[in-house]
């Protein structure tokens, strides 16, 4: 049930034609889990939370740097050296006061499939595959679908990866692939972020079409959006057994 508060707050949205109170309700009641509170993490954090999604769970292992501030939009110059996840948590806080935030300030593992056994979806907002490849084994364990994205340059990738129904991560990334550090136009992050904001709305209310089966490569210096279609691997290690 919406307060008064929060009717006001999602005006804009209880205004659009196929959303109504119910709609709404679905995405107070939904958890989240965001793994990484980044360059893609920033814009997926602040839009989740504006929209008015119940609980959002943030997971970052790393601390602000100074090098981090051309994308990550969620920090300041003060800071530098504070726990990400933390303080992403505090800065979605004045955001929005009508949801929860729970925040881990570790790696995305393991360790933590209790916490999002109990969410609706996992983002992937990482920077590493390792981990990346850990959070596809505990969807597929679970059921629980993955939002994909990654960028780098001017370029970025995503998809919705669902089990059962669409490839894994494993199928089209191998699990031994090393990641090379290259850098990024701070806006291609918000960009993806925001889109990835995007898809987990609609999966959360049930609205419009999701990138299942279907791999989007974004070229941002060209500004072309190309959508490719992907298949399970048969022979995929993790998710055909």
């Amino acid at each position: 049930m919406l307060t008064e508060n929060e009717l006001i707050r999602y005006k804009r949205q209880l205004e659009i034609s196929d959303w109504d109170i119910s709609t709404q309700d679905k995405l107070k009641n939904s958890a989240v889990f965001c793994a990484g509170a980044g360059g893609l993490g920033s814009p997926v954090l602040y839009y989740l939370a504006a929209a008015g999604v119940g609980h959002i769970k943030i997971c970052d292992r790393d601390n602000v740097e100074l090098s981090n501030l051309n994308r990550q939009i969620l920090y300041g110059t003060s800071d530098t050296g504070m726990w990400k996840a933390e303080t992403a948590s505090k800065k979605i806080s004045l955001l929005n006061d009508n949801i929860q935030i729970t925040y881990f300030n570790k790696d995305a593992g393991w360790e933590l499939l209790d916490e999002i056994k109990g969410c609706n979806i996992i983002i992937d907002c990482l920077d590493n595959f390792e981990s990346r490849h850990i959070l596809n084994r505990i969807s597929l364990q679970t059921g629980i679908p993955m939002m994909h994205a990654g960028v780098s340059e001017y370029y970025g990738q995503m998809t919705f990866l669902q089990p059962g129904e669409t490839p894994c991560l494993a199928c089209f990334i191998p699990e031994n692939i090393k990641k090379e550090t290259k850098g990024i136009v701070g806006a291609m992050a918000g960009i993806v972020g925001a889109m990835q904001a995007l898809e987990v709305i609609k999966y959360l209310t049930g609205k419009g079409g999701l990138l299942k089966n279907r791999l989007l490569y974004i070229d941002g210096k060209s500004m072309n959006f190309t959508a490719i279609n992907i298949n399970k691997n048969p022979e995929c290690k993790v998710c055909s057994k």
